[in-house]
């Protein structure tokens, strides 16, 4: 009974990070093909008591690539993802992409989402300036 007690304390006491986004979905609004790469950053913050720390960024196509916060975020501490859409050789339309972000958190992977459509129309002149 006291090592059940004392093993329920253990792991009541360890501390786990937790990641919170800002938004967990960014709309990219809408582009010409022609300039068809796209970056947003999705902005987070550590609300757990823990150091966060991300492992790995998976992105759901090879048109997504995600450059993410490396270092460990203390609690409180704050951290990015910037997330490059790339639709050249793509088809016009609407598009939804999500990136997978795996940590050391007790819920280990969160998802997140970009959004977007990309015209077949050229960018105005004045864009191209």
């Amino acid at each position: 009974m006291l090592v059940a007690l004392l093993t329920m304390c253990a792991i009541r006491a360890e501390k786990y990070p937790e990641i919170k986004f800002e938004k967990t979905t960014i709309d990219m609004g809408t582009f010409s093909m022609y300039d068809s790469k796209q970056t947003c950053v999705f902005k987070f913050t550590n609300v757990g008591d823990g150091k966060l720390i991300i492992n790995t960024v998976h992105t759901s196509c090879g048109c997504t690539v995600a450059d993410y916060s490396k270092e460990p975020i203390s609690p409180g501490g704050t951290g990015e993802i910037k997330v490059t859409y790339n639709g050249a050789g793509k088809m016009p339309g609407r598009f939804r992409k999500s990136i997978q972000v795996f940590s050391n958190c007790k819920k280990d992977m969160a998802r997140v989402f970009i959004t977007g459509v990309m015209t077949d129309v050229p960018a105005p002149e004045e864009d191209k300036k």
